[in-house]
C-alpha cells in the first residue's frame, strides 16, 4: 500500500508531506520512505491562520477550510510525483490538516463534558482533487471517548523506534513538544507504551523572534540568536510553575496556551525588568528544554528505565536547543531520529499516512494510555475518491 501523509502543525508555514510504502511483514509491517518535503503555504497565509487561531471570524475559517484543503491537494500531487508515481499510483491520503483550536480540557454545558479540536483542510476537497480516497480528522474519535485527541504520533514512534533492549523516549519538537516513552520490550508490543505533551517546542521561540523583529525569517535560525543571550535563572524558574509543566499526563496543549499572549507576557515581563531580548530567548529556549527534562523526571524515569532521549522535529535543527537538552539530561544519549536513518522532519506526515493505513484496514490508532480515551478506537473519516471498493472509476 502506497500511502501519502499530510500535515501543517503549529507553526502553520506549510504542508510537511511523505510518501510511504507499507508492506505486510512478521510482526509490524514493514515500512519504507519514498519520499518526502515541506510546501511552503503562501505569502501571508501563515499569518491568516494564526489570527483565526486566536479568534477570526466564522466566514474565514470557513473559506480558509476549503483554501487549504486545496493546497494540501496540490502537495499531495507534489510529492507523489517527487516519489516518481502517479496520483493514480496511491491508495490513500492520510490528513491531519491544520490545527486552529485544541481544547481537551472538558467544559460543562448541562449534563454534558465537552472536549472540543478543530483541524481544518478540507479533505472532501483533497479527495476530488486527487481522486484518491482520503482520511482525516483523526483527532475527534478519541476525544469523543474521553481522551486528549493528542499526541497521536506514539503509535507511530512504536513502529519505527521500540528496542527489545534499551528503553526509548522519543521527543518530538515541533511547535509544541511530545514525548512517546517505549520502554525496553522483547515482545515489541505497544501496551506499554505512553506518551504526553511536555510543554512549548518552538512556538514561544518562533513567536518572541517574530514579535521581537529579531530575524527577517522570523525564526531562530540555527539557534545563534539564543546562543548569543544568557539563561536568566531566576526567571527560567518562574516559567518552570507554568501549571502545566506540573501536570500529570494525560495531558495535550496548543497555541492557546503557549502562544501569542504568552509570549507578549513574557516580553513584557523582561522590558520590565531591564533584560535584555537576547537572554529573553535564550530563557525561553532554556524553558522548552527543562520542560522536557522536568516531565521526563517527574513522569517517567521513576517508573521507566530511559537510555536514549531522540530527538525530531524542527527542533532537532536547533543546536543550541539541542545542547540545553543534554544538559538537562545528564543521564541519557540525547540524539536525532536522523542519526538512526529516519528524517526528523518526515516523521510527523509519515504518522498520518500510518493512522490512515491503520483506519483503512480497521485498526485503531489512539493508544489509551496515551490520551486517556476509554479504550482503542478506530480513527478518522473516510471521504472516498475513485480508487474506493465500490464505486466505479472515471
Amino acid at each position: 500500500m502506497k500511502v501519502i501523509g499530510l500535515i501543517s502543525g503549529t507553526s502553520a508555514d506549510g504542508v510537511d508531506a511523505a510518501l510511504v510504502e507499507i508492506a505486510p511483514g512478521s510482526g509490524r509491517p514493514a515500512l519504507r520512505l519514498l519520499a518526502w518535503g515541506t510546501v511552503p503555504y503562501p505569502v501571508g497565509l501563515r499569518e491568516r491562520v494564526l489570527a483565526v487561531a486566536s479568534g477570526g471570524n466564522t466566514a474565514e475559517v470557513c473559506h480558509l477550510n476549503a483554501y487549504i484543503g486545496e493546497l494540501f491537494a496540490a502537495a499531495a500531487a507534489h510529492i507523489a510525483h517527487e516519489g516518481q508515481l502517479t496520483l493514480a499510483d496511491v491508495d490513500l491520503i492520510g490528513s491531519h490538516g491544520q490545527t486552529v483550536h485544541h481544547l481537551p480540557e472538558p467544559r460543562a454545558e448541562g449534563p454534558y463534558r465537552v472536549q472540543s479540536t478543530l483541524q481544518i483542510g478540507a479533505p472532501a476537497v483533497i479527495a476530488e482533487r486527487t481522486g484518491v480516497t482520503t482520511i482525516a480528522d483523526f483527532r475527534p474519535r478519541d476525544m469523543a471517548a474521553g481522551g486528549q485527541g493528542a499526541p497521536l504520533t506514539p503509535i507511530f514512534h512504536h513502529a519505527l523506534f521500540a528496542h527489545p533492549e534499551r528503553g526509548r523516549a522519543i521527543l518530538n519538537i515541533g511547535g509544541i513538544a511530545n514525548l512517546t516513552v517505549i520502554p525496553a520490550d522483547p515482545g515489541g508490543g505497544a501496551g506499554r507504551v505512553t506518551g504526553f505533551d511536555t510543554g512549548p517546542g518552538n512556538v514561544l521561540l518562533d513567536e518572541f523572534v517574530r514579535t521581537a523583529g529579531l530575524s527577517p525569517v522570523g525564526y531562530d535560525e540555527d539557534g545563534r540568536l539564543a546562543a548569543a543571550g544568557s539563561v536568566r535563572t531566576e526567571l527560567l524558574r518562574e516559567l518552570l510553575e507554568q501549571p502545566f509543566i506540573r501536570q500529570a499526563p494525560p495531558k495535550s496543549t496548543g497555541r492557546e496556551m503557549f502562544g501569542p499572549a504568552f509570549v507578549a507576557a513574557f516580553r513584557a515581563r523582561i522590558r520590565g525588568a531591564g533584560i535584555p531580548e537576547a537572554d529573553g530567548l535564550a530563557t525561553l529556549t532554556a524553558f522548552t528544554a527543562h520542560a522536557v527534562a522536568e516531565n521526563l523526571k517527574a513522569f517517567v524515569l521513576p517508573g521507566v528505565p530511559v537510555h536514549e532521549v531522540i530527538v525530531c522535529g524542527g527542533g532537532a535543527r536547533n543546536p543550541t536547543l539541542m545542547r540545553m537538552l543534554g544538559e538537562a539530561l545528564p543521564g541519557c544519549t540525547v540524539c536525532t531520529t536522523d542519526a538512526l536513518g529516519v528524517p526528523g522532519r518526515a516523521i510527523e506526515a509519515m504518522t498520518f499516512a500510518w493512522l490512515a493505513h491503520l483506519t483503512a484496514t480497521g485498526q485503531s490508532g489512539n493508544l489509551p494510555a496515551v490520551t486517556g480515551a476509554q479504550g482503542p478506537r478506530v480513527l478518522g473519516c473516510i471521504v472516498p475518491g475513485v480508487n474506493f471498493p465500490g464505486l466505479a472509476k472515471g
